[in-house]
């Protein structure tokens, strides 16, 4: 069944404090040991129940774990892969494929499943560090390793919990820099008629690069309604379903008036693709090659404020939405964050004076109350 014993050395172990140890084989067949408990029948009992378990466990069940435990990581992903059969090519399925291909395997792909430990895990967390990759790449990568481990350990590759006592990398969100509405002006002026388009879009509509790059006439449902129901891909360089949203799902969102006018004179001018994109490029589709290359002629012309990128276009809309007293649940749906948790931690600075405003209303109400 096992053993228990003392690891003190003391001359009379019996009646010493120390705590005992026990040893015992696990249903992989593996030597394990166990430490901390403080009575030789604290001890007894645990080996009990071991011996219970490994009662319980069919030999042929033992068997097939013991030989999944032989698996390596990289066999056991890329069985593992099909099956996540909610992801999709264009969306988390390809940072998925990217975090097994191009760091998980690379640097656990030779090591058998049942040697992965807790430490094993945490030296893979270091050496993500060492290299240089940030931290919310971190993050993923890890809920993707941890997502392959939970599952084998499920079906017994594993005796113990791989991933017990690892913690999640902090991902620490950078600042949130906002442009200024002259800063909005200038660059729309010094942006190509296509980019200025997309930074209309971003602005007024709060869309994301990708899905700005979609820009549609057809989208244009109401005179102040705009539906989002697809991106052009940053990798595959085609349309793809939102983030965050299933294929078929949409979003609408409030469409200003002067950036429906925008884009009636694009269309007037310049035309559109047979299904109404009105961005586009030698493939059909404007796409982020083509957007990267004039947001770095734009920047170079007019250089950023408080290092601003693209993306901070979107974030001008945010600003403007809640400066305006739009609640922030109207807010987070047309930005089209899986939570409002996600809109509050980002844009919560926006609205630094709302617990003082909020505390004299309230006491205004008491007053008058009383």
């Amino acid at each position: 069944m096992g053993s228990f014993f003392k690891e003190c050395g003391c001359s009379r172990p019996t009646r010493c404090p120390h705590p005992y140890t026990i040893r015992f084989r696990d249903a992989l067949g593996k030597q394990r040991e166990e430490a901390g408990f403080g009575t030789q029948d604290d001890a007894i009992e645990r080996l009990t129940q071991i011996y219970a378990e490994k009662k319980k466990t069919a030999p042929s069940v033992a068997e097939a774990r013991r030989e999944l435990g032989q698996q390596t990581v990289a066999e056991y992903a890329k069985q593992w892969r099909p099956r996540q059969r909610r992801m999709t090519e264009y969306s988390t399925g390809w940072h998925v494929d990217s975090s097994i291909n191009v760091h998980i395997i690379p640097r656990l792909g030779s090591r058998k499943l049942n040697s992965v430990t807790p430490i094993v895990v945490e030296r893979f967390l270091d050496e993500l560090e060492t290299d240089g990759v940030g931290r919310g790449n971190q993050v993923n990568i890890f809920r993707v390793l941890k997502a392959i481990l939970r599952d084998a350990y499920g079906k017994g590759a594993m005796a113990d919990d791989p991933l017990k006592g690892v913690q999640e990398p902090e991902y620490v969100r950078e600042k949130v820099v906002i442009p200024s509405l002259d800063y909005v002006k200038r660059a729309l002026t010094v942006a190509d008629h296509i980019l200025a388009l997309e930074i209309v879009m971003m602005v007024g509509c709060g869309l994301r690069n990708g899905e700005a790059r979609a820009v549609n006439i057809n989208n244009v449902v109401a005179d102040d309604v705009y539906r989002v129901h697809e991106q052009i891909h940053s990798n595959t360089h085609k349309p793809a379903k939102l983030k965050h949203r299933k294929a078929g799902e949409f979003r609408e969102v409030p469409l200003p008036r002067s950036v429906r006018e925008a884009m009636e004179r694009y269309e007037e001018k310049h035309g559109t693709t047979k299904d109404g994109y009105l961005l586009r490029g030698p493939s059909g589709y404007y796409t982020e090659p083509m957007e990267r290359r004039r947001v770095q002629k734009l920047f170079k012309a007019l250089p950023a404020q408080d290092g601003a990128g693209m993306y901070s276009f979107r974030h001008y809309f945010a600003s403007n939405a809640l400066g305006n007293g739009i609640p922030i649940t109207d807010v987070a749906e047309w930005m089209g964050h899986k939570s409002i948790e996600e809109t509050y931690r980002t844009y919560r600075h926006l609205m630094p004076g709302s617990i003082t405003k909020a505390a004299r209303i309230l006491d205004a109400g008491l007053w008058e109350a009383a």
